[in-house]
Formats: C-alpha cells, structure tokens, sequence
C-alpha cells in the first residue's frame, strides 16, 4: 500500500472539484455584442507533444490571437490553443462544430476526441473544433502563487472548526490569484461572455458563416450564452445538462442539495438489496444510517486510511462524486464499506475506487488544480464576485441551517465557500439575460443531482425555439453516455445526430422511455 502524507482538503477547495456553475447568473442585460472578428491567417501544424492522441488521429493544431478586452479591440492580445479534426466528406461538409467539455475550468482541445464516437457518420460532415478558453491549458495561461504545503491535521476536530479552516483557504487562493504577475489586468476579462466571443473569434478566423456547438455542464451554458450574444452566427447548437439561467451560482450550489439527497435515497435502497455484499443496512434507512454515523463521527475525529486524514467536508466530497451517476452504485457502496471499517479502526487497503480519490486528495498540486475554475466562477457577472456572498457567516448559517433535511449534503453545498468571497476583482460587466428563439436542442437529465432538472426547464422556457430531450436517469451529461463506459440513451443520441445531420429539431419536446436506456 503507497503511504501519502497526511492532508485534510478546505471545504473551500473541494467544492469546485465538480460541478457545473451558471454562466449566466446576472439578470442584468450586458452591453452590445463586439463585431465579428476578421479572417486571420492560422499556422495549422502538429499539436503538442502533450496532445499525443490528438497527433495520432491526425488532427492538427493552431493558434488564434484575441483581444484581451474586446471593448479595447487594438489593445493587448491573447492567443487561443484550438484543434482541428476535418470533415471525411467533403461533398457532405457542414461547416465546424465547436464542443466544450463543461468546467468552468475545463481545458477542451482534445474534447472532439471523445466526441467524435458518439457522433458516428456525422463527425465525418464537420470540422471538428476543441480549444482551450481563454487563460486555459494551452491557450495563453493565467497562473497564481503556488499554494503552500497543506497543513497536517490533528485527530481531533468539529464542524465549526472545518469550516473556519475553509474561509482560510479560500480567503488564501483568492490572494494569492488576485496578487500574482499581471493578474489584475488579466482577472477582470476572464468570463463567460468573452469565452463566447472567443469562440466567435474561432468563427471568423476560420472563415465560416455560422458555427454549430455541443456543450455540456457549464458548456452548455456557455452555448445559450452565445446563442444570446451571437444569435446569426448559430448554426446547430446542443446544449447538454444546463442550468438555471436566473440564478446565481451560490444559489445553483445550495439548489443541489435536496436532488442530492434524494440520490442518496435511491442509492441507500439499492445498497440495502445488495447488503450480503456491502454490509451497509438491510433496509434504506439503516443505509442512510450508516452513511451519518460516518459522518457524524468524522466531524469529531476525521478517518485515518492510506496515511490520509479525512474530515467530514472532505467525505461528503467524496460522497458526492460517484452519486452522480447511477452506474456508480457498486462503487459507492464499496467506498462507503471501507471508510466505515477505517472509522472503526480496522485495516484497510483501499478497493480502487476510493484509492483513485485518495490519491488526488494527496496530489500537492491539487489547490492549484482549482484555478481555472475559480477564475471563471468568480468573474462571471454580479458582485460580490459571481454573486458568492462576502460575509463567511452567511455560510455557516445556510450550513447549519440545511442539517435538518439536508443532512449529509447539506452542509457541503450551504457551506462551500468559494474564494470569489473574497475576490478583489470586479467583473468589468454583468452576466447575459437569456431570451432568444434561436433554434437549440437541449438535453437533461430528470434526476441530476449536479444541475437540477429544474433549472434545465427554467432554461428551456428563455429558449423559446428551444427542444428538450429529457432522460429519467440519474447522471449529469446525457449524449454520448456509452462513450464512458455508461448506460447510453439511444433515443437521445439519435435526436442529437439526427439534428446535426439533417438540421431539423423534434416537432415537440421529446421524453426518453425508461426502456430506451440500454442496460
């Protein structure tokens, strides 16, 4: 067994490991959108040796140079890293199609990649665009201060005592992004309205009229927010598991607290079948009761297991990453079984499914992981930054407060403290106030404990030429399931390609039957 050194994670940190946030939060209209970018003369070439499965499948690399401010058009430029797969079928050739990947944060060159199978025949009518946003991956970087090495906990602790440790964190990233280089010029530009303008940019440079898109999570947020700023350059837009677009992102935090636990129910029942195996609870309830003693005693004496000790925050983050998807039931089952033996003081070698997250939470670089999404969570519209309340009691209370019917992710999504609480940098304009019939295809799923289903209608209604594909499964991201290993939805990858291919929405909105998920 590979002993890590000692780590306790911030709840401040944790929380932006998964995710989606509103791109779109400020229900303030922003200003006019800039003119189209010109035509630019890209040096397509190999990609970087970093992008080996890029090279391999003979996709080529370039970069495209952008104002930093658009309101300042010849002033300081950016460079975007993008991706190009061509289109097999010349004679059949559509045009490009951008995808993001979701984040905020994610870096998207080689998302076409992993696109592109569930796409089938359709990947061979377009140009299959990935880039990195704006200050992302290859793209022109932005960096902080390394975050110092973590603090070794002690073996006692309580949950006051957690989340003091959270504000901390999060008021130490916030200052040590908001300090470093030139961050004060670059920090106010980086938002989700001049990402969708990049892609506009992507648009012009590489000649074509209209640009088609897949985003899911925060990607499909930032495609209505194209559709809304860019609406003649739409072509095919599918947006994927979006979000409320009224809402602030504090506020899309503490709305997935109750899908959260509903999950947790629906888990607990699957457990209790299974309990011969797993030895959680014969019933529900005593799964769910399990699931609280751990809890219950973690926010006295945090879990030893792997050389790792875990806090309460840091096991309901753990917690939350395999139920959002319900494949993943045997998986949190088994994480569940061996956190409760460490807890009793029993030897434990971990089973590979909580050995790859124990990892992780042992990375020294994993607070930098979190960059690229505070910067984006925290410069979309609103102040205080990303509308995340600055007074660090407003947290505590909301936490405390959501332990009555809230009690095991509760605590998280009310308490997550993000360092845009303590952001020094204003955003330079409000989010974007969606309202357009742009022709867009949407899909959620009904029981996504990441964006509730709730916000994806929300959504759907601003979209007034929008259609929903709706998927009564438990996951976050819809098409192209299979891709990952999980359960497909043929019903709702025929009507994402059936639209990219012939260019026709459904006729009405359209709800996947439970016997259309292949099992």
């Amino acid at each position: 067994m590979r002993v890590a050194p000692a780590v306790t994670i911030s709840l401040g940190l944790v929380g932006l490991l998964s995710g989606a946030v509103p791109a779109t939060a400020s229900p303030a209209p922003g200003p006019a959108p800039v003119r189209s970018a010109p035509q630019q003369r890209l040096d397509w070439g190999a990609c970087s040796a970093e992008q080996k499965e890029l090279n391999e499948a003979g996709a080529q690399c370039a970069k495209v140079t952008v104002p930093l401010d658009y309101s300042r058009p010849g002033g300081r430029t950016i460079q975007l890293a993008i991706s190009r797969i061509k289109a097999k079928s010349p004679g059949d050739r559509r045009g490009i199609l951008l995808s993001n990947p979701g984040g905020p944060g994610g870096t998207g060159l080689a998302h076409p990649l992993s696109l592109r199978p569930a796409l089938k025949d359709v990947a061979d009518r377009y140009d299959l665009i990935g880039f990195d946003p704006r200050f992302l991956g290859e793209s022109s970087p932005l960096t902080c201060t390394p975050a110092g090495p973590p603090t070794k906990p002690g073996p006692r602790t309580s949950a006051r005592k957690d989340f003091e440790a959270s504000v901390e964190s999060a008021r130490d990233q916030a200052r040590r992004c908001g300090e470093h280089g030139d961050n004060a010029e670059l920090l106010p530009h980086a938002s989700t309205r001049n990402v969708a303008r990049d892609m506009d940019a992507i648009r012009a440079a590489l000649g074509e009229r209209k640009l088609s898109y897949y985003g899911v999570s925060y990607g499909a947020d930032l495609g209505a927010v194209y559709t809304q700023m860019f609406p003649r350059r739409a072509d095919r837009i599918v947006i994927d598991s979006s979000t409320d677009p009224a809402a602030t992102q504090y506020e899309l935090f503490r709305r997935s607290g109750e899908p959260l636990e509903k999950s947790l129910d629906e888990w607990a029942g699957w457990a209790a079948k299974h309990h011969g195996t797993y030895r959680l609870g014969r019933t529900a309830a005593q799964v769910r009761a399990t699931v609280q003693r751990l809890l219950d005693r973690a926010e006295r004496r945090p879990v030893d297991i792997a050389g790792l000790r875990l806090n309460a925050p840091v096991l309901r983050l753990i917690l939350k990453q395999p139920i959002q998807h319900q494949e993943n039931d045997p998986a949190l089952a088994a994480i569940v079984r061996d956190l409760v033996d460490a807890a009793a003081g029993k030897p434990v070698e971990p089973g590979p499914e909580l050995a790859a997250m124990l990892e992780l939470l042992s990375s020294p670089e994993l607070a930098d992981s979190f960059v690229g999404g505070a910067i984006f969570m925290c410069g979309d519209g609103g102040w205080p930054a990303g509308g995340w309340p600055a007074d660090p009691e407003a947290y505590w209370r909301n936490s405390v407060r959501s332990r009555a019917t809230q009690p095991v992710f509760g605590p998280y999504v009310n308490g997550m403290i993000a360092p845009c609480a303590f952001w020094d940098t204003e955003p330079r304009e409000p989010g974007t106030r969606i309202g357009n019939s742009v022709p867009v295809l949407m899909l959620q799923a009904r029981r996504d404990n990441n964006v509730p289903y709730e916000g994806g209608l929300a959504l759907h209604r601003k979209l007034t030429g929008s259609r929903l594909v709706t998927a009564d499964i438990r996951a976050h991201g819809v098409y192209g399931r299979g891709v990952d290993g999980h359960r497909p939805v043929p019903c709702a990858d025929r009507a994402v390609n059936d639209y990219l291919r012939g260019g026709q929405l459904p006729a009405a909105d359209v709800t996947c039957a439970a016997t259309e998920v292949t099992r």
